[in-house]
């Protein structure tokens, strides 16, 4: 076994991997509480209403390399108020060596369950500094959300249709 390893790399056969992370950054962070300090004290009196809005998107930057951003943002109301506002754009460069037809599902699912976890502390961390508890996601279902992109795509009229 290994000197068929040997051997193919010796002939310059060996296949690239197919998945490769070469960075992951913060692209855009921002948290804002527009009500402070009122707010503060709202909020030991009342529930707070938080919505959460995820979204990806993908960008070819070379022949195998991808940008993939995961963008989250979170609103957080008490009655009419915001409480705060919580946006981040969380980017990750990847190469992918896979097929033609296992691009876009790597892009929109894999890629950024990869990136999720890091994203997920960023968000409680910056709640956290913002004097609030740490907002803790809930995991993301990223083969939903990229079926339900693709039903929505098939379901536009196409161009040109009235």
């Amino acid at each position: 076994m290994a000197d068929q390893n040997e051997q193919a790399t010796e002939a310059g056969e060996q296949e690239a991997a197919p998945f490769l992370i070469h960075g992951q950054y913060i692209k855009d962070l921002s948290f804002e509480v527009p009500n402070a300090p009122g707010i503060f004290g709202k909020m030991m009196q009342n529930q707070p209403d938080v919505s959460v809005n995820v979204d990806v998107d993908a960008a070819k930057l070379s022949e195998t390399q991808f940008e993939v951003t995961l963008k989250i943002r979170a609103d957080c109301k008490v009655g009419e108020d915001v409480a705060f506002i919580c946006e981040l754009a969380y980017g990750g460069i990847f190469e992918l060596n896979v097929p033609a037809e296992h691009l876009e599902p790597m892009l929109l699912i894999e890629c950024p369950r990869m990136l999720f976890p890091f994203a997920r502390n960023i968000v409680a961390s910056t709640t956290r500094d913002g004097s609030f508890p740490p907002m803790m996601l809930n995991p993301v279902d990223f083969a939903s959300m990229y079926r339900a992109r693709l039903e929505a795509l098939q379901n536009q009229p196409e161009a040109g249709q009235a």
